[in-house]
């Protein structure tokens, strides 16, 4: 049996599964569900449509372009029966499939790094434009710094204290020894 593709939204269409319309033309458009065939009497175009293969294909966030897709192409060409052939083609198809996953994955992390610093903009932006309620906690940040300064200043004093006490003493030391 054959898994067709759904007109619309392009979905797998299992045997015995969702709507078949036959134009006058004799045009056959299949339809995984109602909601497809709805949608395509309405006379919606696919690719304006958000949920629809088509609409994330225009918008690039699905690969539009790659060879892997010929291998999905329908094929009406009868093949004799060859138990060889066919393990060998459904080695390939795993094969295709791992291949395509992969790429899939490499596409959407390079359309992601750019995101991030989308991300990052607006971020900065969304505190600019509410920074009233970072106020308050900027000032305590003021304070925090200097008592962090201030702190570390008085350990640094501290240290050249024993330090010289200690110098003090050894040049002390080295005296008495003469």
């Amino acid at each position: 049996m054959r898994i067709e593709r759904c007109y619309f939204c392009s979905s797998p269409c299992y045997p015995g599964h969702g709507i078949m319309f036959v134009r006058n033309d004799s045009k056959q458009f299949r339809f995984c569900r109602s909601k497809c065939h709805r949608n395509f009497n309405k006379k919606r175009n696919p690719r304006k449509v958000a949920w629809t293969k088509a609409y994330r294909k225009t918008r690039g966030k699905e690969m539009a372009v790659d060879s892997t897709f010929d291998f999905e192409k329908r094929r009406n060409r009868p093949v004799k029966y060859d138990r060889d052939l066919m393990g060998k083609t459904i080695l390939a198809m795993h094969k295709v499939d791992q291949i395509q996953q992969a790429r899939e994955k490499r596409y959407f992390d390079t359309r992601m790094d750019d995101s991030k610093a989308e991300k990052k903009a607006q971020a900065r932006a969304e505190i600019e434009k509410s920074i009233e309620l970072l106020a308050p906690a900027v000032a305590q940040r003021d304070q925090v710094m200097r008592n962090v300064v201030d702190s570390a200043r008085a350990r640094i004093a501290a240290r050249k204290k024993v330090k010289s006490a200690s110098s003090a003493a050894v040049d002390g030391d080295a005296m008495l020894d003469d």
